[in-house]
């Protein structure tokens, strides 16, 4: 009985972070419960209930919501493996959840234990060439560090070369970047509110 009551309070500890998941990146992409439901087929009490984790999504529903928020299936199963005492307080590196390839140019683990909160950290990894060509603006403040290589950013039009051990912060301003090294740069970047 009590290997039972074990197993249901971990599948209502994954579902509870598979809900705050979802929702977390749906206000990021700023859509309302009712504009998902409808990318997705279902219905608004349906993504109510898998958001407040009182209902799991089949595999397939998982697919198409991850689809729908533009990202991996995988990013919903991170939790899986994680110790109880350790949920939602600590990130281990062998965790981390990441969006990108080093074939798209650019790797961002994300270092916070989840997408609630204030704000969102990432280890970011942008190959020798990558770059973002065109400036972009979020209703964001953020903030980074450069842990190795160098990345040349644009913030508000005006070019900073940041090395090993510089770090920026910008408020609501547009931005791009572009590693012109020959080394990976690796970037602690911080977001506040959370975007993805």
């Amino acid at each position: 009985m009590a290997l039972a009551a074990s197993i249901h309070d971990q599948e209502s500890q994954n579902a509870e972070a598979l809900g705050n998941d979802v929702r977390g990146l749906r206000k990021s992409r700023g859509l309302t419960l009712n504009e998902l439901a409808l990318k997705i087929g279902r219905s608004v009490g349906f993504i109510s209930q898998v958001e407040r984790g009182l209902s799991s999504p089949s595999i397939d529903d998982l697919r198409a919501i991850a689809s729908a928020l533009d990202v991996p299936t995988s990013w919903f199963f991170a939790h899986d493996a994680q110790d109880d005492n350790e949920r939602g307080l600590v990130v281990r590196a062998s965790s981390r959840r990441a969006l990108g390839t080093p074939e798209s140019g650019i790797v961002e683990e994300l270092l916070s234990p989840d997408l609630g909160g204030s704000f969102e950290m990432f280890r970011s990894v942008f190959q020798p060439g990558a770059e973002l060509p065109n400036e972009i603006y979020r209703e964001t403040e953020e903030a980074g560090y450069v842990v190795s290589g160098q990345l040349d950013i644009w913030i508000d039009g005006k070019h900073f070369r940041l090395m090993a051990g510089d770090s920026f912060r910008f408020d609501h301003k547009p931005y791009r970047w572009k590693n012109m090294g020959e080394t990976p740069a690796i970037v602690v970047w911080v977001v506040s509110p959370p975007v993805y």
